[in-house]
């Protein structure tokens, strides 16, 4: 598994981006695009005081050990594509050993959400309205100071 996290960038930015670019980069590091994440948090990224999203992004892949070879072909697509929509990108590569990531898949559920298995929310119409109080809410008080 390869997970990517991009701090100082829109988390829906990023969400936009794993879409159009998962494959390509699953591609590069010849693996699956099932094992390819991204992680991006809603997050403000700071300098001296300053909001530095979109201005600078920060990416961290950790990825296992064996991917370092890949690292300049990952860095250039990376800077490549980012570029669109961060003015400057820092890429940090951490890797470790693959006896060291555990993970369980519950099999009652799918492994990913996709677009066939997510559960779509009904937002109510807009031509349902509230009913809005437009009395005076402060009556009693107004009654108890006279």
């Amino acid at each position: 598994m390869i997970t990517i996290s991009i701090l100082g960038l829109d988390q829906y930015l990023v969400g936009t981006y794993s879409e159009e670019n998962t494959k390509k980069l699953a591609d590069l590091y010849e693996v699956k695009p099932s094992e390819i994440s991204f992680y991006s948090p809603n997050a403000f990224y700071f300098h001296e005081g300053f909001d530095q999203t979109s201005w600078n992004a920060l990416v961290r892949i950790h990825a296992p050990q064996e991917c370092e070879v890949l690292e300049d072909k990952v860095t250039a697509y990376l800077f490549k594509t980012l570029k669109k929509i961060a003015i400057h990108i820092s890429v940090e590569y951490f890797y470790y050993d693959k006896k060291h990531r555990h993970t369980y898949i519950n099999p009652d559920y799918p492994r990913f959400i996709t677009e066939q298995n997510a559960v779509v929310v009904d937002e109510p119409l807009e031509d349902e309205e509230e009913d809005i109080y437009d009395g005076n809410i402060f009556a009693e008080l107004d009654d108890r100071n006279k």
